[in-house]
């Protein structure tokens, strides 16, 4: 006797070895013996063997309709059986009731199971649902196939092009492009960015790395939406000061500028701060804008702005125009002990923009040191050096760290290579010379007064402060451990950054008796401050991705083979002139600060990796010096300390 009976989903026939009633043991084809109950029986034959009887049952079934058995079956349920016996029209053999199983199985939106060989046909609206359902999955699998094979012969698929961004960088695998592109990627052995390029949905590498940051932090585009533009503040007191600003040559949103009076027994020393709070205030669209955006983004070539161009260009401190501004005054004895400070809202003469390359040839350590030759504000310029000297001098802190080096990209976009547009040249210029102290020094001073000021009145304001070696964002007027001071709040660059333009809002509110926009424990000033300190961090962490990007690209473009480099840590080095850490594995076990020759293997733009290998140790030791990129004020780098 054999037997026809379902285990785990599937069918099965046997010899029985032993009936138990309520089991029996069975002899597979295989050899394999099973237990099986019998409730899970659902044929019974002598002919043919178990072997043979699925083999044709299979092929009887094959030649069977399924739109006509559907059609000729009734509306009640049915067993199989029944239903082979109606088909064949008289009792059905082994083969003839397992095929009729067989089908009935396979074609589970025709027909519903019921029970253990039992079956009921599928309404007619839900059947063709079903159906529906098929085809369209059927013709998604066509669609899929055929992108696929468009993306694999370096072709775009017309499906692509509104969805580049989202399939580069935040891929939806649930969408049809999604999975084309996978299965692309799979076939060549090609990377995502990598096939696209292939396929020229990316320019090059520049626009791979650019994109991706806008797809996150700038989806609806960089441009600004419709705002009103700011009304010129009226009734201003014009300031009896000549102010210059120091700044490198592409700056130009100009935040601060200085001037020098001498006075009675001493100095005045006006610290000038740009002042769009004035008419920028908070709940218009420009207000919106600033909240949106939080800071600029800056990257070699090119940056994004927090304020649109014209308000940067009606409050910027540029000179011969007599700006609003936001002037602290430090009133100076001749020994440089202070004897008072006073903030005002006033137009301030702005009369020179003085720029690094200008200025450091004639006025550094040697210079200073040789003395001075003749030069544009030569005398304001040594007198501010010499209070800042004092100044550090007092906070117990060096503000000037040798160990930390600026690298100025400047990207040529008129010119075009072979690896896209643009061409880069690449300078180091060390920190610490006397215009860094100089700067840096009078912004601590501006910054960790108005901060003391807003505490002292009780105004909300947000802090920067650090404790144990952490550098944190506050509303408390905590301590700046790193910088030796008891508070210091950001307030000195308006036009880019937004934490800035919210403290300026406030002291503006000080100096006017007017209430302060943001209350004590304003719910809106923390949103902001968390919202600025993710913002702010991405955005660095976005310029120095960039930065090695165009490091690779000048590699590349000066056909630099063989770079020479200096150790870190295991097998990271720096490599010479640049701010560019590579991980070298056949680096051997090298003490920090030697020196080797690397050979550079390849570079991938897309990715902005390259692959190194060591080469041979140089006899020279070099002096290890931390990156320093951003255009900020040195007091940025003394909180990293």
């Amino acid at each position: 006797m054999n037997v026809l009976f379902e285990e785990d989903g599937a069918f099965r026939a046997g010899t029985v070895l032993a009936d138990n009633n309520t089991s029996l043991q069975v002899e597979l084809a295989s050899g394999k013996r099973a237990k099986v109950k019998a409730a899970n029986v659902l044929l019974r034959f002598s002919e043919p063997s178990g072997a043979d009887l699925i083999a044709r049952a299979e092929a009887e079934a094959e030649g069977m309709d399924t739109d006509f058995l559907w059609e000729a079956c009734s509306d009640a349920e049915f067993a199989f059986a029944d239903f082979a016996r109606d088909y064949f029209g008289r009792d059905p053999s082994p083969v003839e009731a397992a095929a009729a199983l067989l089908r009935l199985h396979a074609a589970p939106i025709y027909f519903h199971r019921k029970g253990r060989g039992r079956f009921r046909k599928a309404p007619p609206e839900i059947l063709q649902a079903a159906l529906a359902g098929l085809e369209k999955k059927r013709q998604q699998s066509l669609a899929i196939e055929r992108m696929a094979e468009e993306l694999k012969r370096g072709q775009l698929p017309a499906e692509f092009r509104d969805l580049l961004g989202q399939l580069l960088y935040k891929p939806d695998r649930n969408r049809l492009e999604t999975k084309a592109l996978e299965t692309a990627c799979a076939e060549t052995g090609l990377s995502v960015p990598r096939l696209m390029a292939k396929c020229g949905a990316l320019a090059d590498g520049h626009d791979y790395q650019l994109g991706r940051f806008l797809f996150e932090y700038f989806p609806a585009g960089t441009g600004f939406p419709a705002y009103l533009p700011p009304a010129e503040p009226t009734g201003l007191p014009l300031a009896e000061v000549a102010a210059f600003s120091i700044d490198d040559a592409h700056t130009t949103e100009i935040d601060d500028a200085f001037s020098v009076t001498k006075c009675a027994g001493g100095w005045r020393i006006g610290i000038h701060i740009a002042a769009p709070g004035l008419s920028i205030r908070p709940g218009d669209a420009l207000a919106a804008i600033a909240r949106s955006r939080l800071s600029t983004v800056y990257m070699p070539g090119r940056k994004i702005t927090m304020l649109p161009d014209d308000v940067v260009e009606r409050f910027t401190l540029a000179a011969g125009r007599d700006c609003p501004a936001l002037s602290l005054y430090l009133d100076l004895a001749t020994d440089f002990s202070l004897r008072g400070h006073e903030t005002r809202i006033e137009r301030v003469p702005v009369v020179a923009n003085l720029r690094h390359h200008d200025l450091e040839p004639v006025f550094n350590e040697q210079a200073l040191a040789d003395g001075l030759t003749e030069f544009p504000f030569r005398d304001e310029l040594k007198l501010l050096w010499e209070l800042s000297t004092v100044l550090e001098a007092g906070r117990g802190k060096s503000s000037s760290n040798q160990n930390f080096s600026d690298f100025n990209f400047d990207v040529d976009w008129a010119q075009v290579g072979p690896e896209g547009p643009g061409r880069i040249s690449i300078s180091e210029r060390r920190r610490g010379s006397p215009l860094d102290k100089l700067v840096a020094e009078l912004m601590i001073a501006a910054n960790a007064t108005w901060g003391r000021v807003l505490a002292d009145a009780g105004i909300s304001a947000l802090y920067r402060a650090q404790t144990a070696g952490k550098v944190r964002m506050t509303t408390v007027a905590a301590a700046h451990e790193g910088l030796g001071v008891d508070c210091y709040a950001w307030a000195s660059s308006p036009l880019r950054r937004y934490v800035d333009l919210a403290n300026q809002w406030q002291l503006i509110a000080w100096l006017t008796a007017e209430a302060a926009p943001f209350p004590a424990h304003s719910a809106e000033l923390m949103a902001a401050l968390r919202d600025f300190e993710l913002s702010y961090a991405a955005y660095a962490e976005f310029q120095r991705g960039m930065e090695r990007y165009w490091c690779l690209r000048w590699l590349l473009q000066e056909e630099v083979k063989q770079p020479i480099a200096s150790v870190l840590r295991e097998n990271l080095v720096r490599i010479d002139g640049l701010p560019l850490v590579l991980r070298v594995p056949s680096l051997p076990s090298l003490d920090r600060g030697l020196r080797v020759r690397l050979e550079i293997e390849n570079i991938d733009l897309l990715e902005a990796e390259a692959r190194a290998r060591f080469v041979e140790m140089l006899a020279e030791p070099a002096e290890i010096t931390a990156n320093s990129t951003s255009a900020s004020a040195l007091e940025e780098d003394a909180e990293a300390e």
